[in-house]
């Protein structure tokens, strides 16, 4: 039988949490290379989705014309079938083949 979750496994989730963002402040504010390489590579990071953004409400309409297909048939301006071919091709005089258990 399952025990009901109780107070406890909720309080040791928010010490957890609790204990890993204190840790995560204190790294934060020391002046260490590895704090400092991170606080770099979130700020590309920030830097670079803010210009993809930006650059998508810019020529997001003109990149998706680009590829949109234009035109009528299956594939935007091919034809449905190829005219010079039938369903199935045969010889004259062949007779069609059946499929057969």
């Amino acid at each position: 039988m399952e025990e009901p979750w109780d107070f406890e496994f909720f309080s040791r989730i928010a010490d957890s949490c609790l204990s890993f963002l204190s840790e995560f402040v204190d790294d934060w504010l020391a002046n260490d290379m590895r704090v400092c390489i991170f606080k770099i590579l979130l700020s590309w990071l920030i830097v670079s989705l803010v210009a993809i953004h930006f650059a998508w409400k810019v020529y997001g309409n003109t990149v998706n014309d680009m590829y949109y297909r234009q035109g009528t048939g299956q594939n935007g301006g091919t034809p449905d079938t190829a005219p010079h071919l039938s369903g199935w091709e045969s010889k004259a005089g062949d007779a069609p083949k059946t499929h057969r258990d």
